[in-house]
Formats: structure tokens, sequence, C-alpha cells
């Protein structure tokens, strides 16, 4: 066989790996931008957010909008919350660092790598067990290790590891639950989005007090319904 040239070629060097985006910058003006410029101003809540890579519990193929100001899909109809929202809820509920604190609807696990950094213990339950495995091997692998993780019924809560100091709810029932407010502790805080999957839905705060419970309308939003079974 002809060779042009009258040698052989060289055998072509294999392809360097694709280098990882720097997504550092994309972080700091969702920060500025979405969370500090709408009025979020705890300074534990900014750093949480800022430590938290959110490019990380979200689909490869989606990546790219990971720091943009709107939810994300994540498969089995269920979505990563925008970041505002996440902020929101969690300077609303108000962690300390000594508390243990209830999540119901882990989806993707990046509200509960949030929270991680702010309190003791995390429990966070969700229904979808795919996204439950999915969640719980991403906090693992991301070194979340005060994150604990169940695939099961949120309406039923976590009640071998109650109570609680703070329960928060990434999923809309259309009423509190019950066993939610039960494994709250007295002078715990519940944030939860509460009304029908199609009519208006309401942030609500909740504080348990030993006259019953205290209840505060904080934002209209819109989230997934809260599925009762599983």
């Amino acid at each position: 066989m002809l060779t042009l040239g009258g040698c052989n070629p060289e055998p072509a060097s294999p392809a360097a790996p694709a280098q990882e985006p720097d997504y550092a910058p994309a972080r700091a003006r969702m920060i500025r931008d979405q969370i500090v410029a709408r009025g979020i101003a705890d300074p534990r809540v900014l750093e949480a957010m800022a430590r938290v890579p959110r490019h990380e519990f979200v689909p490869v193929g989606r990546r790219g909008e990971a720091y943009e100001d709107s939810p994300l899909p994540i498969g089995h109809g269920q979505t990563i919350s925008q970041p505002y929202i996440v902020a929101f809820m969690t300077a609303a509920l108000d962690p300390k660092p000594g508390d243990r604190v209830l999540e119901v609807g882990t989806g993707s696990g990046y509200q509960a790598a949030v929270m991680s950094g702010l309190v003791a213990e995390v429990y966070t339950m969700e229904i979808v067990e795919p996204l439950a495995k999915r969640a719980e091997a991403d906090l693992q692998r991301l070194g979340y290790g005060n994150v604990k993780v169940r695939a099961g019924n949120g309406y039923l809560g976590w009640p071998e590891a109650a109570p609680f100091d703070a329960i928060i709810v990434t999923c809309a029932p259309e009423k509190v639950p019950q066993a939610l407010v039960d494994q709250l502790k007295v002078g715990g805080r519940m944030i939860i989005p509460v009304g029908s999957q199609w009519g208006a839905q309401e942030l609500i705060l909740l504080r348990k007090t030993p006259a019953g419970l205290e209840r505060q309308a904080v934002l209209p939003v819109r989230f997934v319904p809260m599925v009762k079974g599983g």
C-alpha cells in the first residue's frame, strides 16, 4: 500500500478530558442578584448558599442553568427549587447550630446540603425512591456527613428520630400534616407551603408553643404537590 510521505503516521494523542467550568462567579452573582438584592441578609444563610455547589444537584445537561433564577427539572416530575426560595425558607426557619432538622421532600438534595452547614443534623425524606437514592449518593459524594436520607412518606414524618427543633417542607400538602406537628418540639419552627396543586399556595411559618401553634403566612408560592402514598 502506498503511504504518502514515506512513513507511517504517528498514533493520535488521546483527547484531554474536558475541563470543569468554574461555577464560582455564577454562584456569586446568584447570591448578589437573586438573594441579597431581594432582602435576604442573614450572613450564615448567605455563607451556606455560597458554599454549596448547586450545579452538582442538577442533571449534567442542565448545569449551565444551575445558578439561574428559576427552578429546574430533576426527573420524576420533580424540581430543584429556585435559589431565592431555598434562601428565603432557610432564613425564615432561623436554623441554630445545635438543631436537629427534618426535611420533607429531598428532591435533588440541594436544600439538605444548604441546611447541613447550619445545623447539627438533617433528616430528609423523599417519597420517590430513585430520587432519594440519587440524592443520598450525591450528598455522600460531596461530603455532607450529617445528612440522613430516607425513602418514605413525608406525611408520616420520621417518628423514631423525633422530636425535631425545626421542620422544612419543600412540597405542598393541602393542609399541614398532623404527624409533622406532633414531631415538632415545643418552641420549634416549621416552614411549609400549603394549598392545592392548581389553586393558591401560601408559604406558612409555624411556631409550636405550649398554648398551641402560631401561624404566619409569609409568601405566595407554587410548589409541586405533596404525595400521600408510598
